[in-house]
């Protein structure tokens, strides 16, 4: 019996496989069933997982190798299973008929076989696709191109940008302008085209840092740039991410552009490597601000500026459109009024013109530039959008008091160039200064104001850099902040008519400031009730008169400015004005300051300035304004030589009796009166007064409170006097003197060492800024000049004797600085010069020279180095030129680039 069960072993394992193959036939259809529904699982696994692939690329994730294999592999398997699907299909439809059997058992077997298998390799293949990660951080660009639309008017100051990167010794640039004049699209181009294109930097890094400063929130954009683990960065201090940045930063060469600063950035803070010429790494910037540049301590500052006319109409017509501007033949031109009213500042260009996209009939564009020149605040886009742009500088002023130094611009007329000092005597008046110890103070705080201001681009300077004004997009910007921001549109006027009716000005009873230009008021029936007035205003030369009672209702005014009008005596009622601080009467026609004056005991400003009618002042007017500060009766030279012309119509016109009025002082004879009424003046602190006669200037000399007050004198008509020595002056800012036939010799009162090293904290004249001198005939040279270390402007004419400017100066020092800060030289009429100096000057400010009339000048002070830096123009007469000695011709090739030709 014992070989029965090997048998039987045998048997049992023919039988088992038997049994497996044929299950192989016989479960063919239940297998496929199967193998049909592992796919649908694994295909639905494959969409979850390629939907989580897909979400991540969004995120600028890269898929990992593990899933992209997967994802190809699965795809594979797909079409590999409809095939063993479809074979499947035709197997179990050919089984031979009425039975359960296949035609071809073999066919069978060996496609339930593969059913099996692959049924199994789904299976795995679904329980692979449970992946935790399926995408990973994708490696940064170099440089991430930026939205840009296209530019108009960057390109000469996008070449000077790409200059200062390619410039190793550049390390931070700062891009400057007031807000919508293009600094972003600026650097967006630089960022673009030339940092793209350069393969001087393996990194560049842009972040909008905006208001306020948030230095992890920039530290989160730098990191968002480099590759660093979360594991290095996540719940670590400021601090610690500055050490990661830094680490690697320090190995690349990284430009960093920094979008809208309002602050200084500490990039060592930051983590940021201070770039170099060793690094050769760069920081770009853009601010509204110079003074940020400055703290940035970037090497080069440039301003982006507003754009010129034509390219503003450029601009301006393009986001227009060809459409529009081809529907009536009319529009092209009134297009370009419109530009005109942005002043070339793109952001205003850009709004104004798409909301003038569909005008399409003239009509339509008239009414709209009538609406810019208005009430530009209502026009579409303006108020809503550029104004409130525009104001993030205004809100960004650190102190009330500048916010309202700045918004009191704005009642000037658009373009209107005012004089700092002017400006300043006005803030005076309105009491925004009032918090300054002393005068000194609170012109030291103005001239600060103004230079903040610019330095922020609100505001501008004028033709001469004493001057300032508004950019006209920003004045309407002031005027909405001051009006309907506030919810009260007649808080502020300006107006511009040519007579002003009284139903108008019924209407500014809320005005706090009122700023005209018009030829006549017109009478009221109404009583005129300015209960809220503070400042009142008035220019251009054409109201002549005032209406009755005009001036008799103001309660509460500070400030009145009559400068220019064309008014020949003080207004009546002027007098009832008791709580007034400030008045200006200069360049009216005015011929007498009558008594009622004395009644304006508040009155810290007085202005007469270029009064050249004004004859007369009522004794004891003067002496009873108490309160009095700043005193100013000067003339400039055109308009002395204007009253000259007219001083004999003047006689004519003029009573008799006026010129010897018993209760009056005359003013051109001799104002020796006038100049004690003011010496005793307990608050005098700022003068500026023309002397007439030579007994004035021996009052002048002789009191010391006089000498410390006077900031600006004029001397005429020094009779009788062939020498002057003038004494310490601490606080003079100007010198002019005229008409002095006799006065041949001009001196200074020196101390111990006053020409030495020392000599500019030593100097009697420290702020003497400019001396202007004409017809003294006998006057031979200037040489007490050396003495003068801050003088910025020189002007001589008409001294037919002087032979040198500056004479014989041995024993002065190579290294005095003379006319070290002088700006412009005009030397006219000099029949006799020759010589400015006797060796050449560095003259390392000047930037103006203007030499006419003076024969015998056949030398310039100049040497190659003089004026390398500032010197914009030499105004001569081309014969003149031609006939000067140089030293070598080097120098004259230095110089002739220059050459204006006088005319």
């Amino acid at each position: 019996m014992d070989f029965c069960g090997p048998i039987l072993d045998v048997v049992t394992r023919v039988w088992d496989c038997t049994a497996k193959h044929a299950r192989y036939i016989m479960d063919l259809q239940e297998n496929m069933e199967s193998l049909r529904n592992a796919m649908e699982e694994l295909k639905n696994v494959h969409g979850d997982v390629k939907r989580r692939v897909e979400r991540e690329e969004h995120r600028r994730m890269r898929r990992t190798n593990e899933v992209d294999g997967w994802l190809h592999t699965v795809l594979a398997m797909e079409i590999q299973v409809n095939q063993i699907l479809e074979e499947g299909d035709q197997e179990i439809q050919n089984k031979c008929h009425g039975t359960c059997c296949p035609k071809n058992c073999w066919s069978s077997y060996k496609l339930g076989k593969k059913a099996s298998k692959k049924l199994g390799a789904v299976t795995e293949l679904r329980n692979k696709g449970r992946f935790d990660v399926v995408a990973d951080s994708l490696p940064q660009a170099p440089v991430d191109e930026r939205p840009m639309k296209k530019t108009v008017g960057l390109d000469l100051i996008y070449k000077d940008v790409c200059r200062c990167i390619q410039d190793e010794q550049l390390g931070i640039i700062g891009l400057y302008g007031m807000g919508g004049a293009g600094k972003t699209t600026l650097m967006t181009k630089v960022n673009n085209e030339f940092i793209k294109a350069s393969k001087d930097f393996e990194i560049a890094i842009w972040v909008v840092v905006s208001r306020p400063a948030n230095l992890g929130k920039v530290q989160e954009v730098i990191l968002n740039k480099l590759y660093i683990p979360n594991d290095r960065w996540r719940n670590r201090t400021e601090d610690e991410k500055a050490v990661e940045i830094f680490n690697v930063l320090k190995a690349k060469r990284f430009v960093l552009l920094l979008d809208d600063v309002w602050d200084q950035i500490d990039l060592q803070m930051l983590g940021v490597p201070s770039p170099n010429s060793q690094n050769k790494s760069k920081v770009i910037l853009t601010t509204r601000s110079l003074d940020v540049c400055r703290r940035m301590e970037a090497q080069r500052s440039i301003e982006v500026k507003c754009l010129t006319e034509e390219e503003a109409i450029n601009l301006f017509k393009e986001k227009v459109g060809q459409t529009t501007l081809n529907s009536h033949p009319e529009i092209p031109q009134l297009a370009e009024i419109a530009a005109e009213e942005c002043k070339g500042l793109p952001l205003a260009l850009v709004t104004i013109g798409r909301a003038m996209a569909g005008k399409n009939t003239p009509q339509e564009w008239e009414r709209a530039i009538q609406m810019l020149k208005t009430y530009p605040s209502k026009f579409s886009g303006m108020g809503d959008h550029v104004f409130p742009i525009l104001k993030f500088s205004y809100d960004n002023l650190p102190i009330d008091t500048m916010k309202a130094c700045f918004l009191y611009l704005a009642i000037f007329p658009e373009d209107h160039e005012i004089f700092s000092l002017g400006l300043i005597f006005r803030w005076i008046g309105e009491g925004f200064l009032e918090e300054c110890d002393s005068m000194d103070e609170a012109f030291n705080q103005g001239h600060d104001i103004i230079e903040h201001l610019k330095t922020a681009c609100l505001f501008q300077s004028g033709n001469d850099y004493e001057m300032v004004k508004m950019h006209d997009v920003i004045r309407d910007m002031a005027l909405w902040l001051a009006t309907a921001y506030i919810g009260n549109n007649n808080r502020v006027v300006v107006e511009e008519n040519d007579i002003v009716e009284a139903y108008q000005v019924s209407k500014w009873k809320e005005a706090q400031r009122i700023s005209l230009r018009t030829e006549r008021l017109e009478e009221s029936t109404i009583p005129w009730n300015f209960p809220n007035l503070l400042t009142l205003i008035f220019y251009g030369g054409y109201l002549k008169t005032f209406p009755s009672g005009f001036f008799h209702f103001m309660p509460i005014i500070k400030v009145l400015d009559l400068s220019g009008t064309g008014i020949t005596e003080l207004p009546i009622g002027i007098g009832k004005l008791v709580t007034l601080e400030y008045l200006n009467l200069s360049k009216t026609r005015i011929r007498k300051l009558s008594m009622e004056l004395k009644t304006l005991k508040r009155i810290r400003v007085l202005l007469l300035d270029n009064m050249f009618h004004l004859e007369m002042v009522s004794k004891e007017v003067i002496s009873n304004l108490s309160m009095m500060k700043v005193f100013a009766l000067v003339f400039n030279e055109s308009l002395e030589e204007e009253k000259a012309s007219q001083s004999s119509s003047t006689e004519e016109e003029e009573p008799k009796n006026s010129r010897e009025d018993s209760e009056a002082l005359n003013l051109w004879k001799n104002n020796e009166a006038l100049l004690e009424e003011l010496e005793g003046l307990e608050h005098i602190n700022w003068v500026c007064f023309q002397i007439e006669g030579a007994s004035s200037v021996q009052k002048l000399l002789s009191s010391q409170k006089l000498k410390n007050v006077m900031r600006i004198i004029s001397l005429r008509n020094l009779d009788g006097m062939t020498f002057l020595q003038l004494p310490r002056m601490k606080h003079l800012q100007g010198l002019e003197m005229r008409r002095c036939g006799e006065l041949q010799e001009i001196k200074v009162q020196e101390k111990d060492g006053f020409v030495a090293d020392n000599y500019i904290t030593n100097s009697n004249f420290w702020c003497l800024r400019f001396v202007r001198i004409a017809e003294l005939p006998k006057l031979l040279d200037l040489t007490w000049l050396i003495y003068v270390p801050n003088l910025e402007n020189l002007s001589v004419r008409h001294c037919e004797s002087m032979e040198e400017v500056i004479g014989d100066a041995n024993g002065v020092p190579e290294n005095l600085g003379i006319f070290s800060r002088l700006r412009d030289l005009n030397l006219q009429d000099l029949p006799n010069l020759r010589s400015i100096s006797r060796r050449a000057l560095p003259f390392p400010s000047l930037t103006e020279l203007l030499v006419i009339r003076c024969p015998n000048l056949r030398k310039l002070p100049l040497d190659s180095n003089s004026a390398r830096n500032s010197l914009k123009t030499i105004d001569v007469e081309q014969d003149w030129w031609e006939g000067l000695q140089w030293e070598d011709d080097t120098i004259r090739l230095t110089f002739t680039p220059y050459l204006s030709v006088h005319t």
